[in-house]
């Protein structure tokens, strides 16, 4: 059933006596799209548009753009792994901003690092497969593909945000047209172009149907015709980032930890410090202690910056939703990327610069890949800082640092250490998760103790 009849058959459920049979066959001889038109976009009755649950699909589009569409709290959906499947021969997608000169150069860059890659790849899988022999009870077909899936964990440093791949979801049609509006906003042409066309797949009739003698229907056609673009978030964040360039402090310059946790008592501190991480490129610590040493009239200023684009339709930014424990990460690219996943918590990025360094895996070291690993990271964030921005932030590889910010409860701090430190997991997310577990044993030792996580350096190369 279309996504907004199934929205309206349900909403009708629960506003009658009938059966949900009975609601199903009424839906067939009604137009849902008065409904909508009038109990959703009109009365605001939001919540109808939460029955509704669309499958979307997309294709081909870069690992930049997958991290965007993924980054709804309320989302469900599975992206193309980079683990188990070369990359070598995959392309890659050009920023649609760049002028011809710069896309040649973004080209010749890419090119230089899938190369390095491949070879960084290859001799990763002979030192492992020299290092631990098939075990006699394991069938070669699955050996080969743990094996693969090691090398590919240290070979995939190497990709950048400009790798293609594939995206499907599962979104309620409010979160859907809560996605539509933000990327229309975004900062990047692939995104508000993604944008279109997801609202006009909304329109159209679906391109694959299970049951090809049912009716073709649009898929969400009320939502296609009002997702207009956010613009209260852009010009919130805009507004902030000027206000910040005018008004704060020299940094002080303070070398941060790849993992610092606080727990933030001052909820209008921290509201404010969340409101300017996302804007400057200072650690979320600095920023707490200064808006904590602020008269109350400057902090209401700054959420008065963040408030002045808002409108009655706009619902506060994510800013002002709270978490009990913030931890600030400055970890690798490719960290982040699982680590983006887990959507129980409010989470923040600062803008990519390639300014953080970028991180060796030990694996590349053992394989003797180090000084084709460097130089291939090394030329391209020379090349990537060339470039004008934003485009410049596809040419960002998976090894080079950056800085987020999650903010959770005790119960999803405990759930990322003890799931992500497993000897399944990406080496570079384990050492992240078993950091947060100490962390939260230093700051909370009677809730630390309780969080099973499994230390970095117990392994077993031959899991996956």
């Amino acid at each position: 059933m279309p996504a907004e009849k199934s929205a309206y058959a349900l909403a009708r459920y629960s506003r009658s006596g009938d059966s949900i049979r009975e609601s199903l066959e009424w839906v067939r001889s009604h137009d849902s799209r008065n409904f909508l038109e009038s109990y959703y976009f009109q009365y605001g009755h939001a919540s109808i548009a939460d029955l509704g649950h669309p499958v979307v699909c997309f294709e081909g589009i870069s690992e930049l753009a997958a991290a965007e569409i993924e980054a709804e709290p309320l989302w469900d959906g599975q992206a193309k792994s980079s683990r188990y499947q070369d990359f070598s021969r995959s392309g890659f997608v050009t920023p649609p901003e760049f002028s011809a000169a710069d896309a040649d150069i973004y080209k010749n860059a890419a090119e230089a690092l899938l190369a390095a890659y491949q070879e960084v790849n290859g001799r990763a899988f002979a030192c492992l497969a020299e290092r631990y022999p098939r075990p006699a009870e394991m069938k070669p077909e699955a050996y080969r593909r743990n094996v693969a899936a090691r090398a590919f964990d240290a070979a995939r440093y190497l990709l950048f945000w400009g790798v293609p791949t594939n995206v499907g979801q599962v979104t309620s049609i409010r979160t859907l047209e809560k996605q539509i509006r933000r990327l229309k906003g975004s900062p990047y042409v692939e995104l508000r172009s993604l944008a279109q066309e997801l609202a006009e797949a909304c329109a159209a009739e679906p391109l694959c149907r299970w049951d090809q003698n049912a009716p073709a229907e649009p898929l969400a056609p009320t939502l296609a015709r009002h997702a207009e673009t956010d613009l209260h978030g852009a010009r919130a964040r805009a507004d902030l980032r000027q206000w910040a360039r005018q008004n704060l402090s020299a940094a002080r310059g303070e070398t941060a930890p790849r993992v610092d946790l606080m727990r933030p008592t001052h909820v209008p501190a921290d509201v404010v410090a969340t409101l300017l991480y996302p804007v400057t490129d200072r650690p979320f610590r600095e920023l707490y202690e200064m808006a904590c040493g602020w008269s109350e009239r400057q902090r209401a200023e700054v959420m008065g910056v963040a408030l002045a684009s808002r409108t009655r339709q706009d619902q506060l930014l994510e800013e002002f939703r709270g978490g009990l424990y913030a931890y600030d990460l400055v970890i690798d690219i490719g960290a982040y990327r699982d680590l983006h996943r887990h959507r129980r918590c409010q989470q923040f990025r600062q803008d990519y610069s390639g300014n953080l360094g970028f991180d060796v895996p030990r694996l590349v070291e053992e394989a003797g890949a180090t000084a084709i690993f460097q130089s291939a990271i090394e030329e391209t964030l020379r090349t990537q800082r060339r470039l004008p921005r934003p485009g410049s932030d596809y040419l960002l590889p998976f090894a080079a640092r950056s800085r987020f910010l999650f903010k959770m409860d005790f119960a999803e701090a405990e759930y990322i250490s003890r799931l992500r430190s497993g000897v399944k997991g990406h080496f570079s997310y384990r050492a992240i998760a078993w950091e947060m577990k100490c962390k939260m044993e230093q700051l909370e030792p009677e809730l630390g103790r309780l969080i099973e996580a499994t230390p970095p350096w117990v392994e077993d190369p031959l899991q996956r």
